[in-house]
């Protein structure tokens, strides 16, 4: 007789004010198993996820069965339900700033799952919490633990949600995208971490993403999702090696291709000099104010035009950099702009530069408003920087921006929650091009989306490119969307540029060791600069 299945998804069903975003989805998962569920962005991967442990909103309506170990997640009472979630099933969450509380520490988030799930001391806790922060590959974790959120990169952000998944040794995990924000070489780390964790502790795991090549280094068993159902499923490499639903075909597509690279004698729109960053960081109660320098005298040049790609491992202060171009963030060093310094500006001196120098955010999630809805935040800025115009006019603008970036205008009056991870960050671009900048720092802007959507912003960000002469600095782990938008490449570690010159000789022939070793963990987790659309079986 075959043992039961740990979980148990049996016809679930998720519907938005009449609208069935999941349906009829049934499958199992077996005690030790890793089973992942593919599909492109808006699939319904996360929300099938957030339903099996009632995490959606109460305005929403779910039916069907998600049974653990026998005991429908559903119907349970909310005290059962919380003695199972987070002890025995945990999620790592797609968004980390959306699941890390703002207010405290990292150190007292983690410590307060094990003493309320696990029944650890306080002083019990807080070590366990540093053991969890090393484990995920988090430096100084004895130190991190008295960090907030926003003190961290996107990356460590998303590692010590991963910590908080893991404490308590869960029966099940379920990973919601958990390498999204990763470069190459944490990413493997992390992959690697959860191979182990499920040889050692037995663990079954859910593995969500858009990522075949990703998915197919985990899981055993594959479940491809399309408008809500389930349309392909099967063994990991059949599905990969013939896959039969148009939907499975579009996730193994070709990668971006490189970009034609010309000599530009347009004039430089940007250059920055010994550019740094440094904040004060308090120490205990006998201690002083240490300072820690994360961006350490770069300097760096863009012509109109033209891309620079930014890459380097998490925490190399990728963002940090992207954010001081922009005056976002206090810095020391020389900006100019345009031929112009900007460097002492306060605000008021800033503001009319600002239409004309945009960022999109690396988490779309927190820099949209959950309060707004999308056509209002697209249009914004249209009432900073042309006040001028009537209601209707934005809402026009609004509209014409959004279906630029392939969101349909009919549903800018939705709120961001009702899109995917992929969709908002559709939305926050549509925000930043709709003033039609002329410099737009771009942090990781095709990380939450499936290869086949990166595709089509690229393009889209190309289009926009060679139409209005935009110059981007476009911050990236990801080597293929590097190699596809930069004509530069710099490449940092530790606040510094260790490496920079033209794109086809950092891709080609990097000089710095750092740099070599970027290139080979991308070619370890994505088989490197090979074509996605080659089947190797």
């Amino acid at each position: 007789m075959s043992e039961p299945p740990l979980l148990e998804f049996a016809n679930l069903c998720v519907s938005y004010g009449g609208r069935r975003i999941v349906d009829e989805v049934s499958f199992t998962l077996a005690r030790g198993e890793t089973a992942a569920l593919v599909g492109a962005s808006g699939s319904g991967k996360s929300q099938t996820a957030l339903a099996a442990l009632r995490l959606l909103p109460p305005q929403v309506r779910t039916s069907g069965r998600v049974a653990f170990e026998g005991e429908d997640l559903l119907s349970l009472p909310e005290r059962r339900l919380n003695a199972i979630r987070g002890r025995r099933v945990a999620m790592i969450f797609q968004e980390p700033m959306s699941a890390l509380d703002p207010l405290f520490t990292v150190g007292s988030q983690i410590a307060a799952v094990l003493r309320l799930q696990a029944g650890f001391s306080r002083g019990q806790a807080l070590t366990r919490a540093a053991e969890l922060l090393d484990l995920v590959g988090i430096d100084a974790p004895k130190e991190r633990l008295s960090a907030f959120p926003h003190q961290l990169s996107g990356g460590q952000r998303q590692r010590v949600s991963i910590a908080m998944a893991i404490a308590c040794e869960p029966d099940a995990l379920i990973a919601d995208e958990p390498t999204t924000a990763l470069d190459v070489t944490v990413a493997a780390r992390i992959l690697d971490l959860l191979g182990e964790l499920r040889a050692r502790l037995g663990l079954a795991m859910i593995f969500i993403s858009h990522d075949l090549q990703l998915v197919r280094r985990l899981a055993s068993r594959v479940y491809v999702m399309d408008a809500g159902r389930i349309v392909e499923a099967g063994a990991t490499e059949a599905v990969f090696c013939n896959p039969q639903h148009s939907a499975t075909q579009g996730l193994i597509v070709a990668a971006p291709s490189p970009r034609a690279r010309r000599p530009d004698p347009a004039p430089e729109i940007l250059r920055a000099e010994n550019l740094s960053v440094a904040y004060r960081r308090r120490g205990g109660w006998f201690a002083g104010r240490s300072e820690v320098k994360v961006l350490d005298a770069v300097t760096l040049s863009l012509k109109r035009g033209r891309t620079l790609g930014v890459v380097g491992e998490s925490g190399a202060g990728k963002s940090t950099l992207g954010r001081a171009i922009l005056r976002l963030v206090p810095a020391s060093g020389a900006i100019c702009f345009e031929g112009r310094d900007i460097g002492g500006l306060d605000e008021t001196g800033m503001r009319p530069l600002r239409r004309a120098m945009q960022m999109v955010f690396q988490d779309p999630y927190g820099a949209l408003s959950p309060r707004m809805r999308i056509g209002d935040i697209v249009s914004e800025g249209l009432l900073i920087h042309e006040p001028a115009l009537s209601r209707r006019a934005r809402d026009g603008r609004a509209a014409q921006a959004l279906e630029e970036v392939s969101i349909d205008p009919a549903r800018r009056d939705r709120r961001p929650r009702e899109f995917s991870g992929g969709q908002r960050q559709r939305i926050a671009i549509a925000r930043a091009m709709i003033l039609r900048p002329r410099l737009v720092v771009l942090d990781e802007p095709t990380s939450a989306l499936d290869r086949a959507t990166q595709m089509d912003i690229l393009r889209l960000l190309r289009d926009l490119q060679e139409a209005h002469g935009l110059a981007y600095v476009l911050i990236s782990h990801d080597l293929k969307t590097i190699e596809a938008m930069a004509d530069d490449i710099a490449v940092m570690k530790n606040g510094c540029i260790v490496e920079q010159g033209p794109a086809a000789q950092i891709l080609g022939s990097p000089r710095d060791p750092y740099t070599r070793s970027l290139m080979q963990a991308a070619f370890d987790t994505h088989g490197g600069r090979q074509d996605f659309s080659s089947r190797r079986c």
